[in-house]
C-alpha cells in the first residue's frame, strides 16, 4: 500500500505526533542503553576489584571457622516433585560452617513431599514453629530426618502463597542469616559463602545481599551439582540466557557497585533475620514480593537514621529453570512488570526526595523511567517509525536512526556485556555456547523484545484494571532426567 492510499488527514496526524515525539523518543534510547553500557563499566569494575581480592580473601578459612554467622536456608515448594530431591541434596552440601534447610511444603498436591519423605526418611516431630511473623496457612506438621543428624526441616502447610510460605520458614530459622531460594534452584558448592561475604566484612552495617541466577536448562547435573554447563538447543531458552547475565550479571552488580541496589531476586538473597522481623517479612498481597521487601528495608532503615548497606555479590550462582514455552514467558513478564508497577506505585513516596540519598534520587527514578515505561515507549516507537515510513511522514534517514538508536546501540551494548562475561567468568567453555550466545544477543531484537515489551504491557494494564491476580502452570523439565512435572508460576489469565 502506498502513501496515496491512507486519507490525507491521517497522514498529517501522524506527521505532527513525529515532529513531537520523533527527537525525544530517540534521545530516551540512547540515553536508555547508554545507563546501560555505564553499569556494565560499574560491574567489570567490581569484578576487577572482586579479582584482586580472591587471593587473600579469606574464603577457605571461612568455611572452617566458627565464628561465621550461621546461615537458614529457606525454599518454599509447590509442586516441585520433579526437582525438590536434587535440589535439597545440593542445600545440604553447601560448604559453609553452619547452616540448615527448611522447606516449607506449601500444600503441594503432588508427591512433593513423598519426595521428601522417602529420599531422607522423614519423621514428624513435635515442635512448634515461632510467631515473629504472622502468617496466613495453617501449619499440617513439622518434619525432620530420622537419623536427626542431617540439618533439614520440612513444614508442611495449607496453601497460602509463596510469599507466606517463606514467612513461614523465616518463622522456623534458628540462624541469624536467613537465604531464599527457589525449590527448583541448584546452588553452586560455595554459594552461601560467596553470598554471605558482605556480613563478614562489614556485620554490623550490611542488612541485605544478592547472588546470580544463572538458566540451568541445558546443563548436566550430577547429584545436585552442575558439573557441565552448556546451552539448551531451544533459542527461547538461548535468548532469556543473554537476559539473565544483563539483568543479574552486570545490572545489579552496576548499582550494588553504585550504592544504590533496590531490587535482590527471591530467587537467592541472603538477609539479616532480626531486620526481616522488624519490617514484618514478605507481604502475601504483593505480587513483585522479593523487589516490595527490599524498597520497605531501604524505606525503614532511612526512616529510622540507620546505618546500612545492601549489596550484590557476582560469585555465588543459583541455577534456575526458565520458561521453555512462549505461553509460560508471557505469564511470567506479565506477572513481572506487574510487581514492578505495584511496588513503584506503593512506594511512590520515596521518589525524587533528597532523604532517601541515591536510592530516591537516581535509581527509583531510573525504574520510573527505564524499566516501567520502557516497553511502552519501544512500542509506540517502533509502531511510528512504520506507520509514518508507510505513509511517507518519515525520511528513511531518520528510520536508521532510529532502528540503530533502539535497536543497534542495543545489541552492541548487549555484546560488550557477554564479552565481559566471558572474560570475568568463563562459564561457558565450549566455542559453539559462545557463538550461540552472541547470535541470542543479535536475535533478541528480532521478535522476542518486541513480544516480551507487549507482554509487561499487558501486565501493566492488568494491574490498572484491578485484575486479580491468579497462578498458571509451569512444566518443569527435571534436571537429571527426571519426567516434567507441573508447576505454579505466575500469570494473569
Amino acid at each position: 500500500m502506498t502513501s496515496s492510499s491512507f486519507p490525507e488527514g491521517l497522514r498529517h496526524v501522524i506527521s505532527a505526533i513525529m515532529d513531537v515525539v520523533a527527537t525525544p523518543v530517540l534521545i530516551y534510547f540512547l540515553v536508555v542503553n547508554t545507563s546501560l553500557l555505564v553499569l556494565i563499566g560499574l560491574a567489570a569494575w567490581e569484578f576487577l576489584h572482586e579479582g584482586r581480592r580472591k587471593g587473600y580473601g579469606g574464603r577457605d578459612e571461612r568455611v572452617a571457622s566458627q565464628l561465621a554467622q550461621g546461615v537458614s536456608v529457606v525454599a518454599a515448594a509447590y509442586n516441585e516433585e520433579a526437582v525438590i530431591v536434587t535440589s535439597v541434596q545440593a542445600m545440604l552440601s553447601l560448604r559453609y560452617p553452619s547452616h540448615e534447610v527448611i522447606v516449607v511444603d506449601d500444600g503441594s498436591t503432588d508427591a512433593t513431599f513423598e519426595q521428601l519423605r522417602s529420599a531422607f526418611d522423614l519423621v514428624l516431630v513435635q515442635r512448634e514453629v515461632p510467631s515473629d511473623l504472622p502468617t496466613r496457612g495453617a501449619i499440617i506438621g513439622v518434619h525432620i530426618p530420622r537419623d536427626g543428624r542431617t540439618r533439614l526441616l520440612v513444614v508442611r502447610k495449607e496453601n497460602s502463597g509463596r510469599s507466606d510460605a517463606i514467612n513461614v520458614g523465616i518463622n522456623a530459622a534458628a540462624e541469624p542469616l536467613v537465604v531464599f531460594v527457589d525449590a527448583d534452584s541448584i546452588l553452586d558448592p560455595d554459594a552461601l559463602i560467596g553470598v554471605t561475604q558482605p556480613f563478614a566484612d562489614d556485620p554490623t552495617r550490611v542488612v541485605a545481599s544478592g547472588g546470580v541466577i544463572r538458566v540451568v536448562n541445558g546443563c548436566t547435573v550430577v547429584d545436585g551439582r552442575v558439573v557441565q554447563v552448556n546451552l539448551a538447543k531451544a533459542w527461547l531458552v538461548r535468548i532469556q540466557v543473554v537476559e539473565y547475565l544483563r539483568a543479574f550479571l552486570f545490572g545489579r552488580t552496576g548499582w550494588s557497585r553504585f550504592g544504590a541496589l533496590i531490587l535482590i531476586s527471591g530467587a537467592f538473597g541472603v538477609f539479616r533475620r532480626d531486620v526481616l522481623v522488624e519490617v514484618g517479612g514478605l507481604d502475601p498481597d504483593s505480587i513483585g514480593e522479593d523487589f516490595e521487601l527490599v524498597m520497605r528495608i531501604h524505606r525503614h532503615m532511612i526512616d529510622h537514621h540507620r546505618d546500612y548497606r545492601v549489596q550484590f555479590v557476582a560469585q555465588p550462582v543459583s541455577w534456575t529453570e526458565v520458561p521453555v514455552t512462549a505461553a509460560v514467558l508471557r505469564s511470567q513478564r506479565k506477572r513481572w512488570h506487574r510487581g514492578l508497577w505495584e511496588t513503584l506505585w506503593k512506594y511512590r513516596g520515596m521518589l525524587l526526595k533528597p532523604r532517601y540519598g541515591k536510592v530516591g534520587l537516581v535509581a527509583i527514578p531510573y525504574y520510573w523511567v527505564f524499566e516501567l515505561i520502557a516497553p511502552l515507549l519501544e512500542l509506540v516507537g517502533l509502531v511510528l517509525v512504520v506507520l509514518g515510513f508507510s505513509l511517507g511522514v518519515v525520511n528513511t534517514p531518520f528510520a536508521l536512526t532510529f532502528m540503530a538508536v533502539a535497536y543497534g546501540y542495543g545489541t552492541l551494548v548487549t555484546l560488550v556485556a557477554m564479552a565481559v562475561e566471558e572474560l570475568t567468568s568463563h562459564k561457558y567453555t565450549r566455542w559453539r555456547d559462545l557463538g550461540a550466545i552472541l547470535l541470542a544477543s543479535v536475535l533478541e531484537n528480532v521478535g522476542y523484545r518486541q513480544a516480551t515489551a507487549w507482554w509487561r504491557l499487558e501486565g501493566w494494564w492488568a494491574s490498572l484494571r484491578g485484575k486479580k491476580q491468579v497462578w498458571g502452570t509451569m512444566t518443569r523439565q527435571g534436571f537429571v532426567g527426571e519426567s516434567p512435572a507441573v508447576t505454579s508460576v505466575g500469570a494473569d489469565d
